[in-house]
């Protein structure tokens, strides 16, 4: 779920309902409609298993999107829907990022430039995602960023300024309750002194803080 500041009124707050991974579509595209009509607003095509959609990171084939998946990019473009990648294979991130013709993100994800994994993406995929207008959101977990503090992220983020620019980076903490953080919200600030020290201007500083978020979803979802 992803807070955000609504266009429209300025000092609400709202609240994403997406699903990680297509699992509740259970191989059918027709269950999209009924996912939607409930307020599913964004989806993942996987999450740590290959689906009917398309091939996972941790997944056994890691292939990429399947014929399924392909009509599913389709249909949620066609639906102001937001594709998340997290988790996705490099292969499904190719063909996410090669067909689509709206914005797509990685909600929480740490870059190969500064902690080297499999779930991690590589400044090619950096570039695929920021080339649809979307954005990264760089994690906080230690698998992520390969430490286990703030400097950690904070250096996980400059790598990925430096890639794509600030516009396509955000803050993707990973707040589920079963990850272990070096810190809860509170600990934001850490990570805005970090971005400060490191030479970042007060403008992309708040646009990696929350302003790209807030942009995206307000041009992007439906009305």
């Amino acid at each position: 779920m992803q807070r955000f500041m609504s266009k429209r009124k300025p000092h609400s707050v709202a609240v994403l309902l997406g699903a990680e991974g297509a699992q509740p579509l259970e191989g059918k595209l027709a269950n999209l409609d009924d996912l939607y009509a409930v307020g599913f607003r964004m989806m993942s095509p996987t999450h740590f298993t290959d689906t009917e959609v398309g091939g996972s990171a941790s997944g056994q084939g890691k292939a990429g999107l399947t014929e399924l998946g392909r009509q599913w990019v389709r249909a949620m473009e066609s639906k102001n829907m937001l594709i998340d990648l997290a988790h996705a294979s490099p292969e499904t991130v190719r063909d996410v990022t090669t067909i689509a013709t709206r914005p797509v993100v990685v909600s929480h994800t740490g870059v190969k430039g500064t902690c080297n994994n499999n779930r991690n993406l590589s400044d090619e995929e950096l570039r695929a995602v920021a080339k649809t207008g979307g954005l990264i959101g760089i994690g906080f977990w230690e698998t992520a960023v390969c430490g286990r503090d703030a400097a950690a992220i904070v250096r996980a983020i400059r790598y990925a300024v430096s890639v794509v620019g600030a516009d396509h980076v955000a803050l993707g903490s990973d707040f589920d309750g079963s990850t272990t953080m070096p810190f809860d919200a509170t600990g934001l600030p850490m990570i805005t002194e970090g971005l400060k020290s490191a030479g970042l201007s007060e403008h992309d500083i708040r646009l990696i803080m929350g302003e790209n978020v807030a942009n995206l979803l307000s041009h992007t979802l439906p009305e």
